[in-house]
C-alpha cells in the first residue's frame, strides 16, 4: 500500500505551519498528502491579523471525501477552531478513521493569537483526546489541557500521566520551552522515553509543533513504530530549526527540506 496522510488542520498562508508545512513535510517523508482545511488565518512572520473557522459540515464533508476515494494510512490534527468543529471531527473520527491518529493540540499561534475557544479545549479533551493514538502537547497545550503547571520534567510527567487517564493512547508532551536542552517525553507502552536535543537560539520556529507532529505521521503512515517515528521526527525537526532558511522580518519557518 502506497503510504498516506491527511492533515486536519488550518491554513497558513506565509507556509511555515499549519496545512503548508504539514504537506511540505509528508512530501519530504515520501509520503503522499491529502489536507481538509478547519480554519483561514491572514498571517506571516510577524502577525495573525485574522482567523476564519469554517462551517462544521464543510471540514466534514473535505474529510468524507477523502476517505471514500484516498483514504490514508494516518492523519493528524492542528488548529480547529471553535467547539462545534471539534464535534464535527470526533463524530467523523469515532465512526471512520481505522489508522493511527496523531492529535496536536494547537492552542495558540507562535504570534499570541488563539486559535481555540474555551469550550473548543473542553470538547477535545472530552471528544478527542480518547481517539488519538498520539497526543503531542507542549508545556503551554499540556498545562491548559490538565490544569496543572507544567515547566518542569517532573511536571511534564504528571501531566503526561494525567493525560493517559483522559483517554489518550499515548503522550508526547514537548520540551521546547524549557530551559536548557529540548526535553521530549514519550508515555507508551507503560514506560516513559526521553528525546533530548540541544537548544537552538533563533527566532525561527514558526511552525515546529505542526512540523514534528507531521513528521510522525508521516512515519506512522510509513509503518514505522510509534517509537521510531518520534525519534525520527525529533531528527527532523531538530535538523529543520538548525538549518532554518532565515526568510521573513518576524518569526521566520524552520526548514522544510532538512
Amino acid at each position: 500500500m502506497n503510504p498516506v496522510a491527511l492533515t486536519i488542520a488550518g491554513s497558513d498562508p506565509s507556509g511555515g505551519a499549519g496545512i503548508q508545512a504539514d504537506l511540505k513535510t509528508f512530501h519530504r517523508f515520501g509520503v503522499y498528502g491529502e489536507a481538509a482545511i478547519t480554519l483561514l488565518t491572514v498571517q506571516n512572520t510577524l502577525r495573525v491579523s485574522q482567523v476564519v473557522i469554517m462551517d462544521p459540515a464543510l471540514v466534514t464533508a473535505q474529510i468524507a471525501a477523502v476517505l471514500e476515494d484516498i483514504p490514508p494510512t494516518a492523519a493528524k490534527l492542528g488548529a480547529l477552531g471553535d467547539r462545534a468543529v471539534v464535534e464535527a471531527v470526533a463524530a467523523i473520527a469515532r465512526l471512520s478513521f481505522h489508522f493511527p491518529l496523531v492529535v496536536d493540540p494547537v492552542m495558540i499561534s507562535k504570534h499570541g493569537t488563539y486559535l481555540m475557544t474555551a469550550d473548543a479545549r473542553e470538547a477535545m479533551l472530552q471528544q478527542i483526546v480518547p481517539a488519538a493514538y498520539l497526543l503531542t502537547p507542549n508545556l503551554h497545550e499540556a498545562a491548559a489541557l490538565t490544569n496543572l503547571e507544567v515547566k518542569t520534567p517532573d511536571d511534564m510527567k504528571r501531566a503526561g500521566e494525567q493525560l493517559l487517564k483522559a483517554g489518550a493512547n499515548n503522550v508526547l508532551i514537548k520540551g521546547g520551552h524549557l530551559k536548557g536542552p529540548a526535553l521530549d517525553l514519550l508515555f507508551a507502552d507503560g514506560r516513559i522515553y526521553e528525546f533530548c536535543s540541544d537548544r537552538i537560539e533563533t527566532p525561527n520556529t514558526h511552525g515546529t509543533g505542526c512540523t514534528y507532529s507531521a513528521a510522525i505521521t508521516a512515519g506512522l503512515a510509513l509503518g514505522q513504530s510509534l517509537v521510531e517515528a518520534v525519534k525520527n521526527g525529533k531528527d527532523f525537526i531538530t535538523r529543520a530549526i538548525r538549518t532554518h532558511p532565515g526568510l521573513g522580518r518576524g518569526a521566520g519557518p524552520v526548514n522544510h527540506h532538512a
